[in-house]
């Protein structure tokens, strides 16, 4: 080997170390850095013809694909059961638990109470005045549990309007990115940082809906979603549309035409369309707003409706003529089958028995429609009013089973519906919150280890040093020559 090819050798042996150190400290510099990739040198040896000595073929980013992308799957999974579970818990506080002075059941309870206390004693205002009290609970109750609903549909129209935002956000940044990828590898320039940006980015909207990466040449990557929608291949990415509105009433749904769905590149998605977007939080909100709250609108809304079908009843109180509302009415009015939907939220007591409306409490005890207070002993309706209440009959609606109940009953079935689904779905985000956390951690292990990088430090010191004696030794020898001369 000549003089002049060890000094070659040397010198490329020496510039490997160095890039080498640069690679270690900057791997050390991140090893707390979110989304960053663990680099290594990619060497090999030069060949004969060449001279010999040490190639730089560029930087590996130390990735697994396959975890990436089942992390990202595990992601999407934990966006959507917790989002659904965040709604339950909070339909489980709006029913109460059956020892909360406040719950629906407990309000009830409180009600029938009254009644019968105030059927011991007709003639004491007092305890009509408490009847009253406990009905505009009952109603209020009701009405807050409608408007819970109600506000958490609203909630889940905002949160997708907000996912819709952060994924065409996240897609036109991955597509800037992919060009500047294309351009460095173009240029033989490392593109490890914008590798990591694009992995982040991509990472930080897969809770939103599943994602795949595919590779593409040159360093890009195309970017579709599970069911198969594509979010990006090519230069330009998709653009997902959504027009949210401020607020939701229970009469409100796409079918209506009153609240809207997906577009994608302006065109409107259908319902198998939409699918293309299911496994995250995207899907999650839309299924509250759509099914999982109407559906719960529809329970309260029948609830109401039996609560006033049973005090409105003609032979319960002889006042009434059919179809005259009762003790509660729908804002003042009759209530009709027709107009079920929403019941819940305009449910009330009579102002016939309110003084604070113009009414008389003595109705209560007398009659919805009576012209006088009858006899105040007489007990007969408050005594009606209670069995009408604890009596076992089939609701009317076709929202709930016809399983005969009291209204007790039925009371605790919602209440105990309500925290079943919470408990349920909350078991499901707890596994997926697991799975996804023993993947992190395993994205983790391939990351940064610094004892590790310090090994390599040491070992690169080494090199060079070797390299170094090297270039010198043969650098001497070449002046031994140049002396003689």
């Amino acid at each position: 080997m000549s003089l002049s090819s060890a000094i070659s050798n040397a010198v490329s042996g020496l510039t490997a170390a160095s890039r080498g150190t640069e690679i270690v400290s900057s791997n050390i510099a991140n090893a707390l850095t979110p989304g960053y990739a663990r680099r290594e040198l990619d060497l090999s040896s030069r060949l004969a013809e060449l001279g010999g000595g040490v190639s730089i073929n560029g930087v590996t980013r130390m990735v697994t694909a396959g975890l990436i992308a089942d992390n990202r799957l595990a992601q999407a999974d934990v966006g959507s059961s917790r989002t659904v579970t965040t709604y339950h818990a909070a339909m489980e506080k709006a029913f109460g638990t059956g020892t909360e002075a406040s719950s629906l059941v407990q309000t009830l309870t409180d009600f029938e109470s009254a009644l019968a206390s105030a059927a011991a004693r007709p003639d004491s205002e007092t305890r009509l005045a408490v009847v009253l009290d406990t009905a505009t609970a009952l109603a209020k109750k009701v009405n807050d549990i409608s408007a819970t609903i109600q506000a958490e549909r609203s909630k889940a129209e905002k949160a997708i309007g907000n996912d819709v935002a952060r994924l065409n956000t996240a897609l036109e940044q991955v597509a800037k990115l992919n060009a500047q990828i294309v351009t460095l590898s173009a240029q033989g320039k490392d593109a490890s940082s914008q590798l990591d940006a694009r992995q982040t980015l991509i990472d930080s909207v897969s809770d939103i809906v599943p994602i795949k990466e595919v590779p593409r040449e040159n360093g890009r990557v195309a970017l579709f979603t599970s069911g198969g929608a594509i979010l990006l291949d090519g230069t330009e990415p998709a653009r997902i549309g959504f027009s949210a509105v401020s607020s939701i009433t229970a009469d409100m749904s796409t079918a209506s035409g009153a609240l809207s769905g997906l577009t994608l590149n302006g065109k409107p998605l259908g319902d198998m369309q939409h699918t293309m977007f299911n496994g995250g939080s995207l899907e999650a909100n839309f299924a509250i707003r759509d099914q999982i709250a109407p559906a719960y609108q529809q329970q309260i809304d029948a609830f109401a409706r039996d609560l006033y079908d049973r005090l409105s009843d003609p032979a319960i109180d002889p006042s009434l003529a059919p179809g005259d509302p009762g003790l509660f009415t729908d804002s003042q009015g009759a209530f009709s089958s027709a107009d079920e939907t929403g019941f819940a939220g305009r449910i009330a007591v009579a102002w016939a028995v309110n003084p604070e409306t113009g009414g008389q409490l003595w109705r209560i005890r007398a009659g919805i429609n009576a012209t006088g207070p009858g006899s105040s002993g007489e007990s007969t309706l408050l005594d009606r009013l209670g069995s009408a209440l604890s009596a076992s009959r089939s609701p009317d609606s076709t929202s709930l089973s016809a399983v005969p109940r009291s209204l007790q009953g039925l009371s605790a079935d919602l209440t105990s519906a309500a925290a079943t689904n919470r408990i349920r779905t909350e078991a499901g985000a707890m596994q997926s919150s697991a799975r996804q956390s023993g993947l992190q951690a395993a994205l983790l292990a391939e990351g940064v280890d610094s004892d590790k990088e310090m090994e390599g430090l040491l070992a690169l010191e080494r090199a060079y040093a070797a390299n170094a004696k090297v270039f010198q030794t043969a650098n001497d020898m070449l002046d031994a020559i140049l002396r003689l001369t």
